[in-house]
């Protein structure tokens, strides 16, 4: 893969990440804060680092999953693997100041 498909691929892997909501907060995990880091080898392989809100978040089993299912769909993507890490921990500073205008914070 060319340094400008996978750039192109890296913008398309981000708006998808865009797309997906915390079920519990109506902002994107992207916006949240939750994505740490996105790396897509040379051969299409997608590599999410990733974390949640709490350790007893109620969506830690369905949204990896989501994210794991919805970038498998982008042209281009030849394999998943979505990481959920828990270092650093999540905090509000985190977020996106659009994050935070939506929230009222």
């Amino acid at each position: 893969m060319s340094e400008a498909n996978n750039q192109s691929l890296q913008e398309q892997v981000i708006d998808v990440l865009r797309t997906i909501y915390d079920p519990e907060v109506p902002v994107s995990i992207y916006e949240l804060g939750l994505i740490y880091n996105v790396d897509i080898s040379p051969k299409g392989v997608v590599h999410v680092s990733m974390t949640l809100t709490s350790p007893a978040c109620p969506v830690a089993e369905s949204l990896p999953p989501e994210v794991d299912s919805r970038l498998q769909m982008l042209d281009g993507v030849t394999d998943v693997v979505v990481e959920v890490v828990w270092d650093p921990p999540w905090s509000f500073e985190m977020m996106s100041d659009a994050a935070r205008l939506e929230l009222n914070l």
